[in-house]
This record gives structure tokens, sequence and C-alpha cells, in this order.
């Protein structure tokens, strides 16, 4: 399978990750990526950059080192009514958005409430992506999720990180597998990130592809292997993958 992209990286501006946006653009290029997103995480988590961070992204070439390059976010999910942590306004200027649940973000505490802010998120129009949905300590229902993802035209994510023995994510692996039973059943599409915090994991997606290999997972689903194919999930960015 033919990877072609990652949408799903962080730079010094999540406080939390340590590689500058040019450092992570040229890793993606120098490992042979055709597109690379970055997806710094949206001002609710603690210690990021306000709003301001993310309204001139406009300044940053779309092609830089012969790689595309899309500037989006990973908004937080604050609640099971799905309410994310960057205003429409500010939603408007982004080439896409991951919308995820973090612990120290997010008030929701049952299965049902963390479903319900999934579904809710999937139903923004500003939210193209869910990002490690896998996470046991917020468990939902996947076929919910999945059914819900494919109507909508929305992307679930398999994020290699989770896959990590050094991941804080519970039962990852085994959420993931469900995901993908769904997924497959809903005709869903996925796309696999890398979720990089540091510029040498740009693109590291070996324990997911090998995961989609492990349970004979549809390559057609997988927009990781066209542009073309990622265009249709992030209409926003379309322009840029088309060029």
């Amino acid at each position: 399978m033919h990877d072609r992209m990652d949408l799903h990286t962080h730079t010094i501006a999540s406080v939390h990750a340590y590689s500058t946006l040019t450092e992570m653009i040229r890793a993606a290029a120098d490992r042979g990526l055709e597109l690379y997103g970055c997806s710094d995480h949206g001002p609710a988590m603690e210690g990021t950059l306000g709003a301001h961070y993310f309204i001139n992204f406009k300044v940053i070439p779309r092609e830089l080192f012969g790689i595309k390059v899309v500037m989006g976010a990973e908004l937080n999910i604050l609640n099971p009514s799905g309410t994310v942590d960057l205003s429409e306004r500010t939603l408007e200027k982004l080439d896409y958005a991951i919308a995820s649940i973090h612990p120290t973000c997010y008030t929701g505490k049952t299965t049902s409430e963390n479903t319900s802010a999934y579904l809710a998120a999937i139903e923004n129009p500003y939210v193209q992506i869910i990002g490690h949905p896998d996470d046991g300590r917020f468990p939902a229902d996947y076929e919910s999720l999945a059914a819900a993802a494919a109507e909508h035209g929305k992307l679930l994510e398999i994020n290699n990180s989770s896959l990590s023995p050094k991941s804080f994510r519970k039962n990852s692996r085994e959420n993931c597998i469900a995901i993908l039973e769904q997924c497959r059943r809903y005709q869903t599409h996925i796309i696999v990130n890398s979720d990089a915090h540091f510029y040498c994991e740009v693109g590291g997606h070996e324990l997911a592809m090998n995961l989609l290999k492990e349970v004979d997972f549809p390559e057609n689903l997988v927009v990781n292997t066209s542009l073309k194919k990622a265009a249709e999930f992030l209409p926003k960015a379309a322009s840029v993958l088309r060029t």
C-alpha cells in the first residue's frame, strides 16, 4: 500500500512537541511523502497557543521541499455536545480539522456521552477527521461512529502512536480492530496518521499499516493511497491537492 500523506502532526506550537514546522515538512519530504499536514492542538490544551496562531496560515506556502502542505488543527472536543475549542470564524481559515478527545479538556464520563460527543463532531461541517477514537479511556459505540462517518463523508483515524508500546491510550489495538470491522461493514473511509511530536516520527505509520494488512482491510477505503481520494474528504484543501 503506497502511503502518500501524514495529516496528524504537531510542532513546537503544541508545546509538548519538539520540532519546528520547517523541520517537520522537510522530514515528510525526506520520507517520500507527497502531502504533509500540520495539526497543532487547539487552545483548550494546557500550554498551547491561542486562536491567533491559527488565523494567519495564508502566509505559509502550500508547497515546500517538493511536498504539498496543508495547515489545520487538532481540535479538542470539550463535552458530550461535541463543542470544540475554536470558533467558526477561526475554523473557516483552516485547510482541515481533526477533532479528538483528550482527558484534560473533556467533561464526558460514559460510553453514551463519549459516543454523543464523537457523533456531534462528525456532524460539524468544519471537522473532517476524528482523531484516535481508539482510546479506551473514552469508550464509544464504534458501529454508530462508523455509520455516521460514512453518512457524513468523514474519516476515522487509525493512529500509529496509539499502537506504540509507549502509548498511554488504553486497549488501542483491540479498539482499532473493532473500528476497522465497523468501517468495513459500513464502507467508511479511514486515514492513517502518525500523531508525530518530533520530526523523525513524521510518516511513521508502520504499526498501523501492519494492522491494516493483518485484518485485510480494503485498500480502497484508505485515503493515504491517493491525493485525489484525500481531496474528496478535504474540500477546503482540494485546490492544493489537485495542483
